[in-house]
């Protein structure tokens, strides 16, 4: 875990968060008066940090030069406008729910009101305007709760909009503005609660709305793991990462969320969504749980689930790899693939976000120093390794003390036929710890005039490279004919491997310094990417899910047919459509 209060079993799943930006009040990049940059807070293995390298670093790839007192103020007086009241149905509600599980408050309501999507979202809360809020949030704490809700939103007309931890970043929070009646967000995470453990059959029955922070400090209590470790992990829940269909960091070794999970309760217009026995597999014919992945807030609200637990591993060990270009690495991924050695989690980094990883490094001692620059020399002047072509890869192994070395011994094995260079246990651990730090990066950077944000998608072998290199040379021809400053950001990693392909996962961003409405550049923008990735080959989402972000490329995505059968099925099950988010191809 990155968090190191969930490393020594002490969960501050409860500690405030800061709302409209990403992550703990704790924890913030800031910048120190020598122009050096630091983390606030203990959080993290970075915290404290001053990494003199990075504002540097981010100039150098953007091509510009930072004016750190030109800091772009976040709005102070954020607009909530009033909410629009169902009366009749408020009047039902406070005879069903106590007044500690409605707020009618401004700071909840707009807090409520949107997810992490940068340009869309996340921006416009914090220097412009949302288009719609919602009108009340409510907090169910049971079952029976959420079931009375969604009967009284039948009755009274009302849109309901379940609430995880508030991380899609795919538009799948943002709240239609066409919507004229009163929207009520369900804020899940209440039920948090593990209602059983079944040691013996390794399973067990958790409620949605617990955080994967929490769902793992309280497993390992018990000697167990779920092993689904997103980047998310201490802000998501269980019930987000099935409505999105989401992926961890560890997926090689415990599986995608449809692979942790049993069975789902879902409480919808129509009653209860759900398997009556948990089994292994069952051949029971079309299986409508199955919809239930990937529904993004359509059909109802997750209340719990069964899922597959782990004993925790006997080992866990990181490890590191160097090789002189992306192409290479790649070939080394394919390679591992298919000798059948997966460890839980290996990661091939393009070349800047290799560098990008040593511009977050503190300030040498001496020694540390002198040891990197006999690294270096042996990189570049023994091995002959050109400094912008060498990437890296990082590699999380877990399982008994067997298991793991046989995994380093066939790693170790493949990666010289490769010209791999090992890179040392430290490096490992650290490029895998910093995932949860880094996403802070973002918030930081947006004062100075940075907009940035990631998409991922899932490629056969075949076209990793085209993908990869369709994305850069599109991002250039669009930063050119935007007429941006300097020059974008754009970083490919490998995240996830499969027998038939891999995930990719593009960081991007651009220096918006002297562009009116950013915001929808950047949209336009992306939009345009998603196009061409698609048209490389590349799949709409791996994991973050569609939302109305992707809207547009369900056509690319499903036959037409299946799109009407689809709808056919929310109209039958939800024909006032009380859950009216439209996400996916029900958006607007």
């Amino acid at each position: 875990m990155a968090d190191k209060s969930l490393e020594t079993g002490v969960v501050d799943y409860d500690s405030p968060i800061w709302g409209h930006k990403w992550g703990y009040q704790d924890t913030e990049f800031i910048t120190l008066p020598d122009g050096a940059t630091s983390v606030t807070g203990s959080r993290y293995a970075i915290s404290g940090t001053e990494m003199p390298g990075f504002l540097p670093f981010v100039e150098e790839m953007l091509d510009v030069k930072l004016d750190l007192n030109d800091v772009i103020p976040e709005r102070e007086d954020k607009p909530v406008t009033p909410p629009n009241i169902n009366q009749p149905f408020l009047d039902a509600l406070r005879g069903v729910l106590n007044e500690s599980q409605i707020s009618l408050e401004d700071k909840v309501r707009l807090l409520h009101s949107h997810g992490q999507t940068t340009a869309d979202e996340v921006y416009k809360v914090l220097y412009d305007e949302l288009d719609r809020l919602c009108d009340l949030v409510v907090f169910p704490e049971s079952d029976e709760d959420a079931a009375a809700l969604i009967q009284l939103a039948i009755a009274h007309n009302v849109c309901l909009v379940p609430y995880g931890g508030g991380t899609s970043v795919s538009c799948a929070l943002q709240l239609p503005a066409s919507e004229t009646r009163m929207i009520v967000v369900v804020d899940m995470r209440r039920m948090n609660q593990i209602l059983w453990i079944d040691k013996e059959n390794y399973r067990a029955c958790v409620q949605a709305g617990i955080i994967g922070g929490q769902l793992e400090a309280e497993l390992a209590k018990e000697g167990f793991t779920s092993g689904h470790e997103p980047d998310s992990l201490e802000l998501s829940t269980l019930g987000g990462w099935i409505a999105t269909n989401a992926s961890g960091m560890k997926k090689n070794r415990y599986g995608n969320i449809e692979d942790i999970v049993e069975n789902v309760t879902m409480i919808t217009p129509q009653g209860v969504l759900e398997q009556v026995s948990t089994m292994p597999r069952t051949s029971i014919g079309m299986r409508l749980q199955d919809l239930l992945f990937g529904s993004e807030g359509n059909l109802g609200l997750i209340t719990k689930a069964v899922i597959r637990i782990h004993k925790l591993p006997e080992v866990q060990k990181f490890g590191s790899l160097v090789f002189s270009n992306f192409q290479l690495g790649t070939d080394f991924l394919y390679a591992l693939t298919r000798a059948g050695v997966f460890p839980a989690s290996i990661r091939l980094l393009d070349n800047i976000q290799f560098r990008f990883g040593s511009a977050l490094k503190p300030r040498p001692t001496k020694q540390q120093a002198m040891m990197s620059k006999i690294e270096k020399y042996f990189l570049l002047n023994i091995k002959g390794f050109d400094p912008h072509e060498l990437v890296a890869a990082t590699i999380v192994m877990e399982g008994t003390a067997a298991e793991v070395a046989y995994q380093q011994k066939m790693i170790a094995k493949l990666a010289k036929q490769f010209k791999g260079i090992a890179g040392g246990e430290g490096n490992g651990r650290r490029g895998y710890m910093l995932t949860y730090a880094i996403a802070y990066i973002r918030d930081y950077l947006a004062q100075y005039h940075i907009i940035g944000e990631t998409y991922e998608t899932t490629v056969p072998w075949d076209r990793v490279m085209p993908v990869i290199e369709a994305v850069d040379k599109r991002a250039r021809e669009l930063h050119e004919a935007a007429n941006l400053p300097g020059k974008p950001y754009v970083s490919p990693r490998i995240t996830q491997l499969y027998h038939t392909g891999v995930c990719i996962y593009f960081t991007h961003g651009f220096s918006t310094k002297g562009v009116a409405h950013p915001d929808r550049v950047f949209g336009e923008i992306e939009h345009e990417l998603r196009r061409t990735i698609i048209a490389a080959g590349g799949s709409i989402s791996h994991h973050h899910g569609v939302g109305k972000l992707r809207k547009d490329f369900m056509e690319d995505t499903i036959s037409p047919t299946t799109a009407v059968v689809l709808k056919q099925v929310k109209q039958a099950h939800d024909p006032q459509n009380i859950f009216g988010i439209r996400n996916n191809i029900f958006a607007d």
